[in-house]
């Protein structure tokens, strides 16, 4: 017990596996401290997944499957339940009307789209197409924008997969999980991050490719001069209220 308590009143930290019961996909592996209420666990679930914290139950398991125990108390710290590196946190999502429920946050082809006739579209002002129609005419030849295929090629070589990196604009956090061509986007080198919150676009998977696996919202594809690498730690979602 003496043990336990030292190991709460320290400033450690531990790496869990976070799960969600909604998202199939969503697998997040996110570091707590000891010292984090469990309500404070919740918080910052709450941006990684969506489910809100009056709605989240969690669940801890070991690095074999097995259930230790369930996180009821929200006043007690992380620590009191003795997590240790590799175990694996679940969310349980219990309402029913939940963004994350019903599998349309993770497959678009259930969300209902709008649909518009060729000749209705055509007939409206300021659509992308005349836009398009518009600039295109304004260019005497394609081939003096074109992109060369090795553009931005020397500052994809300082990056590598699995650094801690910083995109503009915005300063989001996040790991680099891609470097190299994406055939389905621009010619040219780009660079796949993982945010740390769901800030991005997509999973990994662009135009139907997939680049890297990632959660639901926290994947992008940014050309390599928007990436700063360097020890760019998961920011604290309580630090703005702190005085």
């Amino acid at each position: 017990m003496a043990s336990s308590l030292q190991k709460i009143q320290g400033d450690e930290s531990v790496l869990l596996r976070v799960t969600h019961s909604n998202l199939k996909t969503f697998s997040s592996d996110t570091r707590f401290s000891l010292q984090m209420t469990v309500e404070s666990v919740k918080e910052k679930l709450w941006k990684k997944s969506g489910t809100s914290v009056n709605s989240m139950n969690l669940e801890l398991y070991d690095d074999t499957g097995n259930k230790i125990s369930y996180l009821t108390d929200n006043s007690r710290p992380l620590g009191f339940y003795s997590p240790l590196d590799g175990f694996r946190l679940h969310i349980i999502d219990l309402d029913p009307s939940s963004v994350t429920s019903g599998g349309w946050l993770e497959d678009t082809s259930l969300v209902e789209k709008y649909t518009i006739s060729e000749e209705a579209y055509d007939k409206l002002d300021g659509t992308f197409r005349k836009f398009k129609e518009k600039f295109d005419s304004q260019i005497p030849s394609p081939l003096e924008n074109k992109i060369a295929d090795n553009y931005m090629e020397d500052l994809s070589s300082n990056i590598k997969v699995g650094s801690r990196c910083e995109v503009e604009p915005g300063a989001k956090r996040g790991i680099v999980k891609f470097v190299g061509q994406a055939e389905s986007l621009a010619p040219g080198f780009w660079i796949g991050v993982q945010y740390d919150e769901p800030l991005g676009k997509h999973d990994g998977m662009v135009k139907g490719i997939r680049y890297f696996q990632c959660p639901p919202l926290h994947g992008a594809m940014v050309r390599p001069d928007k990436v700063k690498v360097g020890d760019y730690p998961e920011r604290d979602p309580f630090e703005e209220d702190e005085i």
